[in-house]
């Protein structure tokens, strides 16, 4: 049995690069850019006017001024002010030649073509100089998971495709007779099938391509059936089977058909019986098939595997800290990821810890994190956890 720290190092051994692809930034949001973008002009490219006024040379109070012209955003006023003269001007347009200042035009009084600047002017220039957002060379750094705010900023920097990850496939497979789908009708002695429905949507959020694929029976046959439709994908996880016990076959048949064992077993709570290694090309990871525990395991192994995958840096999932609002009694000898609530007074940890609760999981927004063996601890502490 290996600790969390040393799966996850073997984990990332066992990922391969993917290839990269161009996409427009239609299709782009929550891609991983993995090349950096260099803007190809300075924002804005002009001296342009901030507020809705007139462009002047200069401002005094009770001062007359004759208009000229107007300016407009994408229309710009080609003669030049001189003192003494003024140009309707509107935000976002470009400042004429000769003008050092917009006045508002709240601060004016206008009769025909004449104005009059009101007392108490703004004391702003109300001018947004060239490159006052950026200047060309300007870089937007890779890789980064690109967030709307990113896409907006590519395109004022005119680069209308960025190169990505391409999406890693993830093919899933649920084990076990015991097992049916959301919507059949159960056998006495049979559940829903939850965790592969669960690991589907939390891969769609990381984003990679996931695949459902039929249940895996507890037979030879049935198995390598599962695997064969899983050809293809980057990574293959499947869920259940991966114990010791009679009919756990996945544990006993993946190196029978060539799976190249990394590590079976690790030193945590719930998770304990997890498996990877590299199957027909494809990374392979064996989950537990306790519904709390499969979950568990794809917050802290298989959501940092996606996000290396996608060329995010290879590490654990983030961790936060916050005061206990309850006392804990001592840890045992593996490292312990209990279902809590985080709220702004710190963190509550349900009482309720069995690996087969999902009402508790879907009740908590966070996994509390206690190291192994660590002792008692009191209302107030510190805890480190990752939120879900």
């Amino acid at each position: 049995m290996i600790s969390v720290g040393d799966a996850l190092a073997q984990l990332f051994a066992l990922v391969r690069p993917l290839e990269t692809e161009a996409v427009g930034l239609r299709d782009a949001l929550a891609r991983v850019m993995v090349r950096a973008e260099t803007a190809r002009r300075d924002q804005p490219p002009f001296a342009a006017s901030a507020m809705d006024g007139y462009a002047v040379t200069h401002a005094a109070p009770g001062l007359t001024l004759t208009v000229i012209g107007d300016a407009a955003a994408g229309h710009h006023f080609s003669g030049t002010v001189a003192e003494g003269k003024a140009v309707r001007i509107f935000t976002g347009a470009p400042v004429p030649l000769g003008a050092t200042r917009v006045v508002i035009q709240e601060d004016v009084t206008r009769s025909g073509d004449t104005i009059t600047l009101r007392d108490n002017l703004d004391a702003s220039d109300n001018i947004r100089p060239v490159g006052n957002d950026f200047s060309a060379g300007f870089t937007l750094e890779a890789p980064r998971r690109l967030t709307p705010n990113d896409i907006a900023l590519l395109a004022s920097m005119n680069i209308a495709k960025v190169t990505v990850t391409r999406r890693p496939v993830v093919a899933l497979i649920a084990t076990g007779d015991e097992l049916v789908m959301p919507g059949e009708a159960p056998c006495a002695d049979q559940i829903v099938a939850s965790n592969t429905f669960g690991l589907f949507a939390q891969m769609l959020q990381l984003g990679a391509e996931p695949r459902l694929l039929p249940i895996g029976r507890d037979t030879v046959a049935s198995m390598r059936q599962a695997l064969d439709l899983a050809q293809g994908a980057d990574l293959i996880v499947t869920v259940g089977g991966a114990s010791v016990g009679d009919h756990d076959i996945v544990g006993r048949m993946a190196q029978e058909l060539g799976l190249e064992r990394s590590f079976y077993k690790v030193a945590m709570r719930p998770g304990k019986p997890l498996m990877a290694g590299r199957y027909a090309g494809a990374m392979m990871i064996g989950l537990p098939g306790n519904p709390v525990s499969a979950m568990v395991c794809g917050h802290v192994f298989l959501a940092p595997v996606v996000r290396a995958m996608l060329g995010l840096a290879a590490e654990p999932a983030k961790r936060e800290a916050a005061p206990l609002l309850k006392a804990l009694g001592s840890n045992g000898p593996r490292e312990h990821y209990m279902r809590a609530q985080c709220t702004s007074d710190g963190l509550q940890v349900f009482d309720r810890q069995d690996s087969s609760l999902l009402s508790v999981l879907g009740q908590a927004n966070a996994l509390l994190v206690r190291a192994p063996r660590d002792p008692a601890r009191a209302i107030g502490e510190q805890m480190e956890f990752i939120a879900l």
